[in-house]
């Protein structure tokens, strides 16, 4: 093991959970829902969480020129609307990385779900859903899209991200198993070592495996 390596070894034996961040913006919200009501109530509920809600849209053509112009944080979607659907609208913003997408469906479309994933959605709520399903989902999309986005810019080939990936996932578990850490702060301590000491995410978690796998 080189001696960079024994030093990543040691910082992750010695690793505590990050401390809180500091205060941030609120999260810039784009609510897309073609029912006015639900639209209204959603609205209502994310400004109460103290999230920014920067655009309603009611269709998806509507979410997507809103977001590309609006650049939010997150955009909460209906999986069904008229013309461009809700699956449609979230793949072309997962595909142009705008920003992490939450998709709404009812309980009856259930088996959309996977197709919601595979248009690149972090999270989904089912319907109907109260305050304390909407932040989790919320912070989980986030977080992934974060992480994602911290990756790809590491990583330029598919192979090589999928590698990265990999090991950072196996170091994430190793560090929430081991010193108790929540995923995003796990996440957190991995960029924040390979950042301090100018080495990769992969580099770093392969030290991670290493003395605790």
């Amino acid at each position: 093991m080189s001696q960079q390596a024994e030093d990543i070894a040691a910082a992750a034996d010695a690793a505590v959970a990050p401390e809180e961040p500091a205060p941030r913006e609120p999260l810039r919200v784009l609510v897309a829902e073609d029912e006015a009501l639900i639209r209204m109530d959603l609205v209502e509920m994310l400004r109460e969480e103290g999230y920014d809600v920067v655009g309603e849209a009611g269709d998806g053509d509507q979410a997507v020129e809103l977001a590309r112009e609006l650049k939010p944080g997150l955009v909460m979607m209906d999986i069904k609307m008229p013309g461009t659907d809700g699956l449609e609208a979230a793949t072309t913003i997962a595909q142009e990385r705008i920003a992490p997408v939450v998709m709404l469906t009812a309980f009856s479309q259930r088996d959309l779900v996977d197709s919601a994933r595979d248009a690149g959605a972090m999270a989904y709520l089912v319907k109907p859903f109260t305050k304390t399903d909407v932040v989790p989902a919320i912070e989980v999309a986030a977080s992934r899209f974060a992480e994602i986005t911290a990756l790809e810019n590491e990583v330029a080939g598919l192979t090589d991200r999928l590698e990265t990936r990999k090991a950072v996932e196996r170091a994430k578990g190793l560090l929430m198993a081991k010193k108790k850490m929540s995923e995003p702060d796990a996440f957190r301590w991995i960029q924040r070592t390979a950042m301090d000491r100018r080495t990769t995410m992969k580099h770093v978690a392969e030290a991670v495996v290493e003395t605790f796998g």
